[in-house]
């Protein structure tokens, strides 16, 4: 009987452990949110022979009334809420968003409706010239390839000798298809966002077993400014990140599946690698049977560690020689500049955590899960800059964009689940 109270003890304390390494690590990113110039002015090297300008450290950023507002409604709302002191027009009003659910058919009719419309409105970028500066290689690799002939499927899995080994062969061989089927290469690369946002409404709703939140979830995507900017892009495609949510959603779906889609996000974007623990912990928070849990757990592991390895090898020029604890300080306030844009993501952040964390309490796992992946999507860039001679990019946040979406999908269930 002990060991049962003890073992349920440490059960119930992984969620409060949970939030609090995640909300540090969102806390952390939104310092420079609070205050743009600490991090950085904090960092900045004084050359002796240069008269040095001092910013003012603790100078409020554009985003900084709107964050301590935000917080201060949601969290006071949410404090009335709980406590019966909200008026009962207020009251019920939450109540029925909560609860509200919509029938198959008309969710059927709200996605295709919205997707038609987005399709409209975006199809013109399709017949677009991208103008990233990191577009230009890709197309002349492109246009070289089927030129020459020279792609294969053995080179979309070992790579071509005749280019560097550690570029991303499954995100070429997908461009190599559009252009080869359509004469486009955008086209593949929008199915593939078209795809995401599909994926993103799929795993919500199974999360939360409500249409609603995962409708929800797939506006909360197909709105941020980081998904429409990149939503068509050719140097910067969203490969990787479908094919890494598709990994989680088939936990649920076809368990099988899921190593394997992790799998193929690597060579898209060799990133993922980091994902693992993430990966991991989602796994074992499933609903799944204790059999496939290990299962698809070891399996992922196995897979991910052989081609992880081999996908490292080839990219261990971009390693530094030691940690850079500055560059990793800095990696933090990649956040702030990077999803600048996306106001959403950028004054619910906090509440949303603290939300999720209410949640699991309640035993939603996933709203653990959750926090882990928005946490550790955060974490990444430090990791990068501090380890790896990289850059942090904004579209590497994708994925950030997409949990948080399902978070807020989650918040609107009050479903065991």
């Amino acid at each position: 009987m002990k060991d049962s109270k003890e073992q349920s003890f440490s059960v119930s304390r992984i969620p409060l452990i949970v939030f609090l390494f995640s909300i540090a690590i969102v806390l952390t990113s939104f310092v420079s949110i609070i205050f743009p110039a600490l991090v950085v002015g904090s960092n900045t090297t004084i050359i002796p022979s240069i008269q040095p300008v001092v910013p003012d450290l603790f100078e409020f950023g554009i985003w900084s009334y709107g964050v301590i507002i935000s917080s201060i409604v949601v969290f006071g709302l949410l404090y009335l809420f709980y406590k019966n002191k909200l008026p009962s027009l207020i009251s019920k009003l939450f109540k029925k968003i909560f609860n509200f659910e919509v029938s198959k058919k008309t969710a059927f009719i709200i996605l295709v409706v919205i997707l038609v419309m987005y399709v409209g409105f975006t199809t013109h970028e399709l017949w677009q010239q991208e103008t990233w500066e990191d577009y230009q290689p890709i197309k002349k690799r492109l246009q070289e390839s089927i030129r020459d002939n020279r792609w294969t499927i053995e080179d979309a899995i070992n790579g071509n000798p005749n280019y560097p080994k550690d570029e991303p062969h499954a995100t070429y061989t997908l461009l190599l298809i559009s252009l080869k089927l359509f004469g486009n290469d955008k086209i593949v690369p929008f199915l593939a966002s078209i795809g995401l946002l599909v994926t993103t409404y799929l795993i919500t709703t199974k999360i939360t077993k409500k249409r609603f939140a995962g409708i929800i979830a797939f506006i909360i995507l197909l709105q941020s400014n980081l998904f429409l900017t990149y939503d068509t892009s050719v140097a910067y495609t969203n490969f990787w990140t479908l094919f890494y949510v598709l990994s989680l959603y088939f936990v649920f779906r076809l368990w099988p599946l899921s190593p394997f889609s992790y799998l193929i996000s690597i060579p898209a974007k060799a990133l993922t690698v980091l994902f693992l623990p993430m990966s991991i912990y989602f796994i074992l928070r499933s609903s799944i049977s204790k059999k496939s849990k290990i299962v698809v757990a070891s399996s992922t592991i196995a897979i991910i560690a052989v081609v992880g390895i081999a996908t490292m090898s080839v990219g261990l020029s971009d390693m530094q020689e030691s940690f850079d604890a500055k560059e990793f300080q800095m990696g933090f306030t990649s956040f702030s500049y990077q999803l600048r844009s996306d106001g959403l993501v950028i004054l619910f952040m906090i509440p949303l955590m603290v939300g999720l964390f209410i949640l699991s309490k309640s035993g939603v796992k996933h709203a653990e899960s959750i926090m882990v992946l928005i946490s550790g999507m955060l974490l990444i860039a430090p990791i990068l800059t501090g380890f790896a001679n990289q850059t942090n990019q904004p579209y590497r946040f994708m994925p950030l964009v997409v949990f948080f979406a399902v978070g807020v999908g989650i918040l609107l269930s009050k479903r065991q689940v």
